[in-house]
C-alpha cells in the first residue's frame, strides 16, 4: 500500500487536528465519561462503548463490527485495563477503514488518460444534493489541481438553479479556469458534452462537471445521471472516469441516506465529505466507509480555498484521538 506524504506537511496536519475539534471533543468526552470508575475492559465497558459509537453517528452496522473487533482483540492479545483502550480503539478504527482502501493517493492527482497515443482529459462528474458544499468542493478541487500545474476546465451542468450556475461561475473566476456553461434551464447533458469536447480541444488535464443536486425518485435521478454520463462518453470513451459524491458530514446519518440513494442511482467511485470542521458528527466517516466500500478521497476541514484535504484513515483516526 502506498503511503503518501501530503499529511506530512505540518500546516495541513494542524488543519486536520483543528477541523476535528468538535468531533473529538464530543467523541472522546463520551468515551471518558463511560469509563469513569472502571478499570477493566469487560462486557459492561463494551456495551457502553457501543452506545457511544452509535450516539456519535458511527452507525449501527459499523458499530457492531467495531465492537466485535475490539472484543476479539481483547481476547486474543489479553488486553485487560481500560488505560489501554485508546490505542486499541485507534488501531481497530483505522484498520477497519483501511480494509476498504486498496490504494491511498499521494497528492491531488489523477491517472493519465490516452486514446490512440493522444493525451485526453480525466473527467470527474460531481454529484450530491443541494447544500452539501458540492460547488464549493469543485472550486477547491480546481484550485488544488491547478496549483499543481494541471489545466482544468469546469462544466456548469446544474442548470436547474440560477444560483448554481452563478456560484460555479464565481469559482471559475476566482481560480481562473475556463467554464463551459449554457445558462439556466438548458439540457445538463449538453453542457457535459460540450465540457468534455472543450477539454479535448484545449488539451486540458482535468474536466470537472457539476450536476443538479435534486434528490428526486431514484428512477428519475438514475435517468438524469445516466444521460449526463452517456453525453460525456460520446466525445471520450470511458468518460466520466470518476463519479465523486459530495456529502455533508454535519448531517450525520442523513449523509448515509444520501449515499445510499446516489450509489443506487449511479456508479459512485469516490466520496468527498465536507464541513467536518463545523460538526461533532465526524464519526459518520467510519460508518460511510464501512457500509459503502467506496473510498473517501477528500475531506473539507475549513472554509478557505486550501482547506480541502486528501483523506487518509490513519491520519483521521490519529487526529480524532489527540
Amino acid at each position: 500500500m502506498a503511503l503518501f506524504k501530503f499529511f506530512g506537511k505540518k500546516e495541513n496536519k494542524e488543519k486536520l487536528d483543528k477541523g476535528l475539534d468538535k468531533t473529538k471533543s464530543s467523541f472522546l468526552g463520551k468515551i471518558k465519561h463511560s469509563l469513569l470508575g472502571k478499570s477493566r475492559i469487560d462486557d459492561d465497558v463494551l456495551d457502553d462503548l457501543e452506545e457511544v459509537f452509535i450516539g456519535s453517528d458511527v452507525g449501527v452496522d459499523a458499530t457492531v463490527k467495531l465492537i466485535d473487533r475490539i472484543r476479539d482483540r481483547v481476547a486474543r492479545d489479553k488486553y485487560t485495563g481500560t488505560s489501554e483502550l485508546d490505542n486499541l480503539l485507534r488501531d481497530e478504527m483505522a484498520q477497519m477503514m483501511l480494509e476498504n482502501y486498496p490504494d491511498i493517493q499521494e497528492d491531488f492527482d489523477v491517472p493519465e488518460i490516452r486514446v490512440n497515443g493522444k493525451k485526453m482529459p480525466y473527467v470527474i462528474l460531481v454529484v450530491g444534493v443541494n447544500g452539501v458544499g458540492k460547488t464549493t468542493t469543485i472550486g477547491k478541487l480546481a484550485n488544488a489541481f491547478k496549483s499543481r500545474g494541471k489545466k482544468v476546465i469546469l462544466g456548469a451542468a446544474d442548470t436547474f438553479r440560477a444560483a448554481a450556475v452563478e456560484q460555479i461561475r464565481i469559482w471559475a473566476g476566482r481560480v481562473d479556469v475556463p467554464l463551459v456553461e449554457k445558462g439556466m434551464n438548458t439540457d445538463p447533458s449538453a453542457v457535459a458534452f460540450d465540457a468534455v469536447r472543450a477539454g479535448i480541444e484545449q488539451e486540458a488535464d482535468i474536466v470537472i462537471i457539476d450536476t443538479a443536486g435534486r434528490l428526486q425518485t431514484k428512477i428519475n435521478l438514475m435517468a438524469e445521471l445516466t444521460k449526463i454520463k452517456r453525453s460525456c462518453g460520446k466525445n471520450l470513451e470511458g468518460a466520466p472516469h470518476e463519479v465523486l459524491l459530495v456529502l455533508d458530514a454535519s448531517t450525520g446519518q442523513n449523509a448515509i441516506s444520501q449515499a445510499k440513494a446516489f450509489t443506487e442511482a449511479t456508479d459512485v467511485s469516490a466520496l468527498a465529505l465536507t464541513k467536518l470542521d463545523g460538526t461533532a458528527k465526524g464519526g459518520v466517516v467510519i460508518g460511510i466507509v464501512d457500509q459503502f466500500k467506496i473510498p473517501v478521497r477528500f475531506i473539507g476541514v475549513g472554509e478557505g480555498i486550501n482547506d480541502l484535504q486528501i483523506f487518509d484513515p490513519r491520519e483521521f483516526v490519529d487526529s480524532l484521538f489527540k
